[in-house]
């Protein structure tokens, strides 16, 4: 969705996880569990804080970003955040055969989104200037809502 939204809005695309795992050399997964979350957490907020204070773009980020406060501040303050807002009953029917998540690498993925979903919706609602329900439209239609959004709030072109 954000490389679309990049597109229509004629914007570079960043990806948080993309970039961090191009500057570890391997996937997030495998830094997660050599490494741990701390220092996971750690690079993400070190390249968070890079791409929110870089030229105007579309930087998707990884679920787990608004946890750290600083991060929190850096995508509300310099950016147009927009949390696309999903149950975690549809979170889980995307995400069920993904092995590539570390979190839900559980025995029961669903009751951990769930748990997440807890902990993070208020984050993501304290961080984010809009909230858009993702539901079941197709990926252009939510672009069309992110970009009705933006132009109503007069913003853009902005991050």
């Amino acid at each position: 969705m954000g490389r679309q939204l990049a597109r229509r809005l004629g914007l570079p695309f960043l990806d948080s996880d993309q970039v961090i795992e191009q500057r570890i050399g391997c996937s997030i997964r495998e830094f997660f569990e050599r490494e741990g979350e701390s220092a996971f957490r750690d690079l993400e907020q070190s390249v968070l804080d890079e791409l929110t204070g870089a030229d105007a773009g579309v930087v998707s980020t990884g679920g787990g970003a608004v946890l750290r406060p600083a991060n929190r501040q850096h995508l509300h303050e310099r950016s147009t955040t927009v949390y696309l807002h999903s149950a975690p009953e549809d979170v889980f029917r995307r995400l069920r055969h993904d092995q590539n998540r570390p979190l839900l690498q559980v025995a029961d993925p669903l009751s951990r989104l769930k748990e997440l979903y807890l902990i993070r919706d208020p984050l993501y609602r304290e961080t984010a200037h809009f909230v858009i329900e993702t539901g079941r439209p197709s990926v252009a239609t939510l672009v069309n809502m992110i970009i009705m959004q933006l132009d109503l709030a007069g913003e853009p072109d902005r991050r």
